[in-house]
């Protein structure tokens, strides 16, 4: 009778353990907030996202919410977010930086600050895609490498940067 009785005292802390648990993995998704995704990003997104690494920069893939134009890896999150229109400061006279056939933009303050975090846009490419790198992965070559054979096989290269 004694047994019954603790097992019947732990069934409630293991119900409660159990739904902390779940609680948790439902927190444990990285939200993206909702935003414009280009006309010819709509299909070529949903294959790229499909096509997208399991690790990017020794990071494990995380479920997302918010946005189906979106993906992430890692904690804190490295965020990819495919559709995105041109990067804000991004001209014909901007540099860029080409990784394993890739080319992105990282505006020039960025690049500078060892301690920021890093938004990168690839150029050139439709659709373009843009990746946050928090300052913890500086200096934020590795994603670029990890997600450079999707973007070349479910995005085109309309204009290289020069």
């Amino acid at each position: 009778m004694s047994r019954r009785a603790h097992l019947t005292v732990a069934a409630p802390g293991l119900l409660l353990l159990l739904a902390l648990a779940a609680a948790g993995c439902g927190g444990s998704d990285v939200h993206v907030s909702r935003f414009s995704v280009t006309p010819e990003g709509h299909e070529s997104c949903q294959a790229l996202l499909a096509a997208l690494p399991h690790k990017v920069a020794d990071q494990p893939r995380r479920r997302t919410s918010g946005s189906t134009y979106a993906a992430a890896w890692g904690k804190p999150p490295i965020v990819l977010r495919c559709g995105v229109g041109r990067p804000a400061g991004y001209n014909k006279f901007s540099a860029c930086q080409t990784t394993d056939g890739v080319d992105w933009f990282v505006p020039e303050p960025v690049m500078e600050d060892q301690t920021a975090d890093v938004v990168m846009t690839t150029v050139g490419r439709s659709p373009n895609l843009e990746v946050k790198v928090p300052s913890e992965y500086r200096p934020g070559t590795a994603p670029m490498v990890d997600l450079a054979n999707a973007i070349k096989q479910h995005t085109r290269e309309v204009t290289p940067c020069s």
